[in-house]
């Protein structure tokens, strides 16, 4: 056993060493078109930038109206921005139009926009968790589906969906941001091997935590959470048991050894440029060597870990009366 391991990762040592040393060729931008939803700031914002100082025709598009302005200063007269919420459909519709007038084909579309707030299953509304999907999945849904015809008119075309290594590992306190991304996840699988006699790549952006505006509020949007809690349900827990939620969310290891964006941000522009993208990129050491090797182990060992890592636990109020 320990001979198959060694040997494999010898040969996957080896098959990284000959891709980075023998990179495939880069295709040519001009004339592409590529649209981003989530531009406002982050990964979105940066790539459109990258994107179009590489020569692509870009489409980017903000949620909010004040950050038009600012992004089509920092962007060339190629490049086309304005407002969308992707889960409105006459909003969708509208872009579709934008786009059609300047182009019939497009070669690239990068659903980026997305929410990243929760809570435990216990404190969240059903009404959280629909907005959740709304947002991370079926936004992102309804952007394929609408802009599926102008991606298969030409064969090598590509949709890339930002995932989230809570696509394929769950953590407690996500219920919501985990379903929408596992949910995105195979939404993406299915799109591929659905969509593979047209020539249609898709990749999925797995990151672990990077330094965004999106893991910032974490600690406050929880207070809000426990504030309009019902009675009974905070005596259920404890106020101790959500101070020390609280406090595991403040000195959480991963978020603040936060990862530079700039890597994600380079998968997607692998994605959207390279002549051969991959299914899956897992950008940054916390992806790749911690969270993707857990999810793969067993789930008690899995559990245990996860519990350890998160820090020093209480237990809810009402847990402690039961052992009473």
């Amino acid at each position: 056993m320990c001979f198959i391991i060694v040997l494999l990762l010898i040969l996957y040592i080896g098959y990284r060493s000959y891709q980075y040393l023998y990179p495939l060729p880069d295709i040519n931008p001009r004339g592409k078109y590529v649209l981003i939803s989530g531009c406002d700031t982050g990964f979105g914002h940066t790539l459109a930038i990258e994107l179009d100082k590489k020569g692509f025709n870009v489409f980017a598009t903000v949620y909010n109206d004040e950050n038009e302005a600012l992004l089509k200063s920092k962007l060339s007269s190629n490049a086309t921005v304005f407002c969308l919420d992707i889960t409105k459909p006459t909003q969708i519709e509208a872009a579709y139009k934008i786009v059609r007038d300047k182009t019939d084909t497009l070669h690239a579309l990068v659903n980026n926009a997305g929410v990243d707030q929760d809570g435990l299953i216990d404190w969240v509304t059903l009404d959280f968790m629909r907005k959740m999907m709304e947002v991370n999945f079926f936004g992102h849904v309804a952007m394929t589906k609408t802009f599926l015809p102008l991606l298969i008119v030409k064969r090598d075309s590509r949709v890339i969906n930002l995932c989230s290594v809570a696509g394929y590992l769950a953590a407690p306190s996500m219920s919501s941001y985990c379903a929408s991304k596992f949910a995105l996840e195979s939404f993406s699988d299915c799109l591929r091997r659905e969509m593979h006699p047209w020539g249609l790549h898709v990749s999925i952006i797995e990151p672990g935590y990077m330094r965004t505006p999106i893991i910032e509020g974490h600690v406050e949007a929880m207070r809000k959470i426990w504030d309009s809690l019902p009675t009974d349900t905070k005596d259920r827990w404890g106020r101790d048991y959500f101070n020390n939620l609280l406090d595991k969310r403040s000195n959480n290891l991963f978020i603040h050894f936060a990862e530079n964006p700039i890597r994600v941000v380079q998968s997607i522009q692998h994605a959207v440029i390279n002549t051969k993208p991959s299914i899956r990129y897992r950008p940054g050491w916390q992806s790749s060597f911690i969270f993707f090797p857990l999810s793969m182990i067993p789930a008690w060992i899995t559990d245990l870990m996860m519990d350890k890592l998160r820090g020093r636990s209480l237990i809810p109020a009402g847990v402690s009366k039961q052992l009473m």
